[in-house]
């Protein structure tokens, strides 16, 4: 029989995943669908379900001025990060399209992040600003870059007796950002392509630039070769440079053919996308 454990804190969550594996679950939106029988029924769980969104150690958003970043609990709810005053601008544009209100209430940052779905959309920004997944134990914690942590299709480097904590993500000067999903519909859609990009501008200069894309890899897929090839580069040369640029961005994707679209038209995006991106730097 599958156990449902519910701890009445940090500590006894982890004491109970040292003594064997467990589906953990904050706010389920992903995990329930994962594991939905057929209508009418509970989904079935092959092993037992250790619940964290009731723990107040894992529920917080806090700016961290000494290092510079945002500090995001893993349970603490989408809704709450995109209210919160400190959530970069980017990521807020990002959360508004989840899903529904209700979802938003419930899902968490953590959760998008292990379910590691190509289409997660908040996986795209926290790509883009190299964000650190931080793991804990019982044997204490570990600090796993998003790019390293997320290792294909739903699947990560999360050991059997670790949950994750917090979700680190740097502050990053910024011109100007953008993101784009397309889906089936304008809103509470699974995004067939997703892109942002983010650049910093100074004295006619590109600084720094960064973009990257979802649901057209295995895992988000970002270039930082390309980027650099950009750097402290004129912008009106860099527009011109928009041939090579196009062409590089087309290695960084391996599109597939799903229920939700095709690989021919995700390309035919993603090429369309990073082409009004380039062209609108100022």
């Amino acid at each position: 029989m599958v156990r449902h454990i519910i701890p009445n804190n940090l500590n006894e969550a982890l004491n109970f995943l040292n003594e064997g594996p467990f589906h953990i679950m904050a706010g389920g939106t992903d995990l329930m669908i994962q594991k939905r029988s057929t209508a009418g029924t509970p989904p079935k769980f092959a092993k037992d379900v250790l619940y964290i969104a009731n723990l107040a150690e894992l529920n917080y958003i806090k700016k961290d001025e000494a290092h510079r970043c945002i500090r995001i609990g893993a349970a603490a709810k989408l809704e709450d990060i995109y209210n919160h005053v400190d959530t970069p601008a980017l990521l807020k544009d990002i959360i508004r399209e989840i899903g529904s209100p209700g979802i938003r209430h419930s899902a968490t940052l953590g959760g998008n992040i292990a379910n590691a779905s190509p289409a997660g959309d908040s996986l795209v920004a926290l790509y883009l600003f190299d964000a650190e997944i931080v793991l804990l134990s019982v044997d204490g914690e570990r600090i796993v870059p998003i790019k390293k942590f997320i290792t294909g299709v739903r699947r990560i480097d999360l050991r059997s007796n670790e949950l994750i904590k917090e979700i680190v993500i740097p502050i990053i000067p910024i011109t100007a950002y953008k993101w784009y999903k397309v889906g089936g519909r304008r809103a509470d859609s699974i995004s067939k392509v997703s892109f942002a990009g983010v650049y910093l501008s100074n004295f006619g200069l590109v600084a720094d630039i960064r973009f990257a894309f979802g649901s057209v890899s295995a895992t988000v897929a970002r270039s930082i070769e390309l980027e650099n090839s950009l750097k402290n580069r004129p912008i009106e040369q860099i527009i011109g440079d928009l041939p090579r640029i196009l062409e590089e961005a087309d290695k960084m994707i391996s599109p597939i053919d799903d229920q939700r679209s095709n690989k021919i038209y995700r390309r035919k995006v993603a090429g369309n996308i990073m082409e009004r991106f380039i062209k609108n730097i100022a």
